[in-house]
């Protein structure tokens, strides 16, 4: 909350700007294309930021943040996420500069791809086929896409200019002044279409100079490295999680008989590599780590607390279920039941993790769907976005979360139980009493020793 408020304040005023002419038709490829990726929120703030510049023009008029948090019904920690989705999918740039103790925005509104760049992106037609399932993503892009013109039969008969226009040598003076007149002021520029720009991925992660040093110079030229080829590295690296020496083989399958890295078998391979080692799943949200903006910047663990805040925001939630089943995959069902939530509730990978430790710790180390989506729902609702205000919420409505989990155990089974000391996180101070089944207790006890494996990893 403290970055966003030395980001951006309500007083703070804004213009916005067209970075070209904006079509009726990017508005149907941010609705369907774009709009399941980065979510609603984004989705309005775009199409508002859109609206409030008027036909034939490239610059708005000027108003506070105050107008923007009244007009979309959202608070300004809202608008701010959502301003950051949309430039990091390439959809807004924003510039800004201080005058006196106010500051002032140009948010510049950028086109969206093509259907064709977008379906052919490497990225983000990925990211939305897991987001959609095979069956709509299909469906989308037949509407993207229609039968060609075949023209092989027929030939050209379309006349050229000079075929149809003349030109005559006898106004000189009036080409000269029409051409002056076509001029534009320097602090002027024409309303135009302009060339939309792919995501670019500032991998700081990867390591090139590792990559580098790793090649052949006889069987990969460090010339064979363009440009265009280092950016697909780096966005298959951040897509497909793939590091140096992993990469250095695929470079090697992509490599065609000129020496040269053929960027479509390279991204190929990754697919294939990605699917031969996880199952022949592609990448998920699950896979995520908790991003930098939501993170607590603890320089020094001094408490368990921080080392288990640390460790939940550095881990994804994939991770965190494999740790606790002792290195085993978790089941397909468990990682669609978190995806699905991650989705739907929109909630980052850190508090996530937070919710998976807290519901199997409640529930006898199962993953109960429907009091994970219960809780998920709560927590979305209250707009959680790191792992300690998952923790602290969860301390505060610790005994609603009981009420939930006991009330269908209640109607299932009204007889009186034997009782035991329940099972909750370190970061509980309070320990509560909570009926079990005496049968499953040494189960249950044998899958609490693998939760304490986890815990030697943040208190080391």
């Amino acid at each position: 909350m403290h970055q966003m408020w030395s980001e951006v304040q309500p007083v703070d005023r804004y213009q916005v700007s067209l970075n070209g002419i904006l079509h009726e038709y990017d508005r149907k490829v941010i609705s369907l294309l774009y709009q399941p990726l980065i979510g609603t929120n984004c989705y309005s703030l775009y199409t508002t930021l859109w609206n409030e510049v008027e036909d034939n023009r490239l610059l708005s008029d000027e108003w506070t943040h105050y107008h923007l948090m009244n007009f979309l019904s959202l608070n300004l920690r809202e608008i701010y996420e959502a301003r950051l989705k949309l430039e990091g999918i390439g959809l807004l740039k924003t510039y800004v500069k201080q005058v006196g103790e106010d500051r002032k925005f140009i948010y510049e509104l950028q086109p969206p791809l093509s259907p064709e760049q977008f379906f052919t992106d490497g990225m983000l037609n990925v990211f939305l086929y897991r987001q959609l399932g095979r069956t709509h993503f299909l469906r989308l892009k037949n509407l993207f896409a229609d039968q060609m013109v075949d023209k092989q039969e027929y030939k050209e008969i379309t006349r050229t200019f000079q075929e149809v226009y003349t030109t005559s040598g006898d106004n000189l003076f009036q080409d000269s002044d029409a051409n002056d007149a076509s001029k534009i002021g320097m602090d002027e520029q024409f309303i135009s279409r302009s060339s939309t720009s792919k995501i670019n991925i500032e991998n700081t992660d990867f390591d090139f100079e590792l990559l580098m040093a790793g090649l052949n110079e006889l069987i990969i030229p460090k010339s064979a490295i363009t440009k265009q080829v280092k950016a697909a590295i780096t966005n298959l690296s951040f897509l497909y999680n793939i590091n140096a020496l992993e990469m250095k083989n695929l470079l090697l399958s992509a490599l065609n008989a000129e020496q040269e890295i053929d960027i479509e078998q390279l991204r190929k391979g990754a697919r294939d590599w990605y699917q031969l080692e996880h199952s022949q799943q592609l990448p998920k949200l699950v896979d995520r780590l908790q991003p930098v903006l939501y993170r607590s910047n603890i320089e020094e663990t001094n408490t368990q607390e921080e080392k288990l805040i640390v460790y939940l925001e550095t881990i994804s939630p994939r991770q965190l279920l494999i740790d606790i089943s002792d290195g085993s995959e978790p089941s397909k069902s468990d990682l669609q039941a978190i995806e699905e939530i991650m989705f739907q509730q929109q909630l980052p990978p850190g508090v996530i993790n937070v919710l998976i430790q807290y519901v199997m710790l409640k529930t006898d180390m199962k993953l109960t769907k429907n009091y994970l989506e219960k809780i998920a729902s709560h927590w979305s609702r209250k707009k959680v976005k790191t792992v300690k205000e998952a923790m602290e919420l969860a301390k505060n409505e610790h005994k609603q979360y009981q009420q939930w989990a006991d009330n269908k155990n209640d109607r299932k089974e009204k007889r009186k139980k034997p009782i035991r000391t329940e099972k909750i996180p370190d970061w509980f101070n309070e320990k509560e009493d909570k009926p079990v089944n005496q049968e499953n207790s040494e189960d249950f006890n044998e899958k609490l020793k693998r939760l304490e494996m986890i815990k030697q990893q943040y208190k080391k």
